[in-house]
């Protein structure tokens, strides 16, 4: 219950203090949602599964957003900074599908 009032509070200040983001931060930041999301789903699978444990969540949650950011950041030095943007949301997106796919499974049993 916690980290749904969690989520309903950062929503709710978000949309009512429409921060804005400073713009050398800007290319970093979708990146750094996607690999949330999958650290998120991937935790959501686990506890289905019956194997979560918060102290993998959270380092798999900042690792993530981490190497996700240093990955572009290493892009924009080499000068293909889209190229490995898009690497990046490929490979999270892929997991996140299938952390999906099995939560699915879970849930309705196909």
């Amino acid at each position: 219950m916690i980290p749904a009032l969690g989520l309903v509070i950062g929503i709710v200040a978000g949309v009512l203090m429409q921060p804005e983001v400073p713009v050398w931060l800007q290319p970093y930041l979708p990146i750094a949602v996607i690999a949330a999301l999958d650290a998120v789903f991937g935790a959501v699978r686990a506890v289905l599964d019956g194997i979560f444990n918060d102290k993998v969540f959270v380092i798999s949650f900042l690792s993530n957003v981490v190497v996700a950011a240093f990955i572009v950041f290493l892009g924009d030095q080499l000068g293909v900074g889209s190229q490995l943007s898009t690497g990046v949301v490929v490979v999270l997106g892929v997991r996140i599908f299938s952390n999906v796919a099995s939560i699915r499974r879970h849930l309705f049993n196909a």
